[in-house]
């Protein structure tokens, strides 16, 4: 059967070692690329507007996530408000830009954990945006696991992450799925304020993989460790998606497992508008329609054309026959 890592960690003594180096990293904050240096452990805020505690917003599970993770009883998605990103499209904008939610201790996040895995029978507790608060996250993770925490870790993240963070997760996490959203600087200055973000990404994605390797399964078909990268297809922008694509294929892996989404829809700034600090006001009106079926059928040929097989077909699972009895 297998372990989870944090299990694994926890045992030998190095979550804890983890947790203690993480909150440390709070006191000057780089735990993302935005570099702002501010001290949480004082409750200051930065560009995440986030301090001492994470801000959790919901935890249900999930029944609309990959089929691998969501399987028959959902994935224990825990949802943190605010994010280190500023996409114009976001479709959380409500929770990622506004602060909706309760801030919570670590005790009080792994209440929740443990509430997924007891009551509702998640198969994985999946953090939904935690790129700002790992420390928070590590400390939550060792509070559940000392109290009988026993499902796999998913880090489900936009992947503007900093190495560092990584390096405090690693042994921690089973899964990593990054969202690669863009390839060009300036599309992802434009529409995420972050013009280092493909750079960013790549060398994170990287890292995952090196931690995690591919997408391995239990023998119900439920993702237990590896790396899962999702790319939303974005309207006018598949060129970017096809180089998205073959960096997976040639930089990480063919076997990496994707999933190639089509749920882009315009919201939040799209369509509204804004006025930016340096090209005036825009509605973004090159984003401003829902993806065609050709843009989606030409994601598909060209991973087909480089090889990458393991994409996702959102085909639900069926639970093993013992479960049923």
């Amino acid at each position: 059967d297998y372990e989870p890592k944090a299990v694994k960690a926890y045992r030998s003594g190095l979550l804890k070692e983890r947790v203690e180096q993480a909150r440390e990293e709070l006191n000057s904050c780089k735990i993302c690329p935005r570099d702002c240096g501010v001290n949480r452990l004082q409750d200051k805020k930065g560009a995440c507007n986030t301090g001492r505690h994470a801000i959790v917003s919901s935890a249900f599970p999930h029944f609309g996530e990959e089929s691998v993770l969501q399987g028959w009883n959902g994935s224990g998605t825990i949802f943190f408000g605010m994010c280190n990103l500023r996409c114009v499209f976001c479709q959380n904008w409500d929770i990622s830009q506004k602060k909706n939610g309760w801030e919570l201790k670590a005790e009080e996040i792994a209440d929740l954990m443990l509430k997924l895995q007891n009551e509702t029978k998640c198969h994985n507790i999946n953090f939904v945006t935690p790129e700002h608060v790992v420390p928070q996250v590590l400390e939550a993770v060792y509070c559940a696991v000392e109290q009988g925490l026993f499902l796999p870790i998913v880090y489900n993240t936009s992947s503007y992450d900093s190495l560092r963070s990584l390096q405090l997760l690693d042994g921690i996490v089973d899964i990593y799925m990054p969202d690669f959203k863009f390839w060009s600087p300036e599309t992802s200055l434009k529409l995420c304020k972050a013009k280092d973000y493909p750079e960013v990404t790549r060398d994170v994605i990287k890292e995952m993989y090196r931690q995690v390797g591919d997408l391995v399964f239990s023998e119900s078909g439920l993702a237990k460790q590896g790396l899962l990268v999702r790319h939303l297809v974005m309207p006018g922008l598949v060129d970017e998606g096809k180089e998205i694509l073959r960096f997976l294929a040639e930089e990480v892996s063919k076997d990496t497992y994707v999933n190639i989404m089509e749920q882009y829809r315009p919201t939040f700034k799209v369509g509204v508008g804004e006025t930016r600090s340096r090209g005036g006001f825009t509605k973004y009106e090159e984003i401003d329609r829902p993806v065609i079926s050709a843009e989606m059928e030409e994601m598909r040929r060209h991973a087909d054309y480089l090889g990458l097989w393991r994409l996702e077909n959102n085909e639900p699972l069926t639970p093993p026959l013992v479960e049923l009895m």
